[in-house]
């Protein structure tokens, strides 16, 4: 796990939305146990009680589970239930401001697959 630390945000939330991003990328199943809070702390040099912040409210969010004596883990359920919180998110907060973008460039759909078409070629 690779983390640039943002300024304007706690760490506790970027680390709690990196642990997200890895159960909707599929790095973390469900079932998995995610890495200790000792071995995050040391690993990117914070204090485990800002590593311990983030993972109970993964916790709170019902996205991953204590086991006593053996550590957090991935719950079942726990991608579906990201992928349905983060398009209702996505639609609510993020798509009205980019559609509004989009207009005021004067980007249709049709210009903007075929730049997405292109740029799968140029990975290819």
């Amino acid at each position: 796990m690779t983390i640039t630390w943002n300024d304007s945000v706690p760490i506790y939330r970027q680390l709690r939305e990196r642990v997200v991003a890895m159960i909707l990328d599929g790095a973390l199943n469900e079932g998995d146990p995610l890495p200790s809070v000792r071995q995050v702390a040391a690993d990117f040099q914070i204090n485990p009680l800002t590593v311990s912040k983030a993972y109970q409210e993964l916790v709170d969010d019902q996205l991953v589970e204590k086991r006593r004596g053996l550590g957090m883990f991935v719950i079942d359920g726990a991608r579906e239930a990201l992928l349905k919180s983060e398009r209702e998110r996505f639609l609510r907060e993020e798509w009205p401001v980019l559609y509004a973008r989009l207009q005021r460039l004067g980007l249709d759909l049709k210009t903007l697959m075929r730049e997405a078409d292109k740029a799968a070629e140029d990975k290819s």
